[in-house]
């Protein structure tokens, strides 16, 4: 049974309601919690997007016991590598060791602020890889001077070191990705419950190491209200990872799924109160061999009513099953 994680959505609701929320999901009995680095929300009726670092520092002090990982840190374009090491270093202590980097190639969406030209998917990936050596590098609290095809680091030095650095994981979507993870990552993250992409991961060097998933749900006991809100805020979601990794805009998205209908969305998405079709999702990422699953309730507004929901009914139900049993099953 994989653990089960709880997702802080920048893009859903402001820096203090995030704060709030994964101390109430603390409290409800999640395992481990997650949050989005964005700089845009997918789509304007989203409405929001505070800066992730701050919140995590804050979410370090109002909580206790519960992991924090960023689900994912782009330290390429928005970010340089080296000041990417400072951040997951500070938050490591901060949390005492309670936190886990989470990194990925990014999205046009949140990097192109910056200007200059949005690299090609193997560029993206060749700068993940540099960046992340420059980071391991750093949380060795040595100097540190790098010469790369992307990036420079002169007599770069972190003051404030964790003895035990964060885990790093490594979003994958595709077969370089898996690779690149399998080579420098401690961790898989994805977002489909492909098995392909943990075959992949464990060939280029992954075996045996944790792969954290994440599911979008909408929970409310009125079927319809819930199904219309994961419409109104979660259609991007179908355009899949080639697509949305490329588009510039939220009105980019709001025209990318134009076409998509609730019924739509509603077939992809577990939407209402029904315990069972929430259990399916999850036991899809759990048939597929993951370790973790993080689960993304769309709306901010109903965050707390997921999380009592969650504590008294998901998460029990889920920890009396087995999952990939009960996959195979559904």
């Amino acid at each position: 049974m994989p653990r089960i994680g709880y997702t802080m959505m920048c893009e859903q609701a402001g820096p203090k309601q995030l704060v709030r929320d994964v101390a109430l999901a603390e409290e409800a009995g999640f395992d481990f919690a997650v949050i989005s680095d964005h700089y845009f929300p997918w789509l304007d009726a989203q409405g929001h997007s505070p800066y992730a670092w701050s919140v995590l520092g804050a979410a370090a002090n109002a909580t206790e016991r519960i992991p924090l990982m960023t689900y994912v840190t782009c330290p390429t374009r928005r970010y340089h590598p080296a000041v990417v090491a400072q951040k997951a270093a500070t938050m490591q202590l901060l949390s005492d060791g309670r936190f886990t980097l989470g990194l990925g190639a990014g999205e046009n969406l949140n990097e192109h602020i910056v200007g200059g030209v949005w690299p090609l998917a193997r560029a993206r990936h060749e700068m993940l890889e540099e960046a992340v050596e420059i980071i391991r590098a750093l949380w060795s609290g040595e100097y540190v001077t790098y010469t790369g095809r992307y990036f420079d680091v002169e007599s770069a030095r972190l003051w404030d070191v964790p003895e035990r650095a964060p885990d790093l994981g490594i979003a994958v979507s595709g077969r370089d990705s898996c690779r690149l993870a399998g080579r420098h990552a401690d961790v898989m993250i994805a977002v489909e419950p492909d098995p392909e992409l943990g075959k992949m991961f464990e060939r280029a060097g992954g075996t045996g190491k944790p792969r954290i998933g994440q599911v979008p749900l909408s929970y409310d006991r009125d079927e319809g209200a819930a199904v219309t809100r994961a419409w109104e805020q979660f259609r991007w979601f179908r355009g899949g990872w080639r697509v949305n990794a490329e588009l510039p805009l939220p009105a980019s998205f709001e025209a990318a799924s134009a076409s998509v209908r609730e019924e739509d969305v509603a077939e992809g998405i577990p939407c209402g109160a029904d315990l069972e079709r929430h259990v399916r999702a999850v036991a899809a990422f759990a048939e597929a061999g993951f370790t973790d699953v993080a689960l993304v309730q769309i709306g901010g507004e109903s965050q707390p009513e997921f999380i009592e929901w969650a504590a008294t009914e998901l998460l029990p139900q889920l920890n009396e099953i087995d999952l990939r049993e009960h996959a195979a099953v559904g």
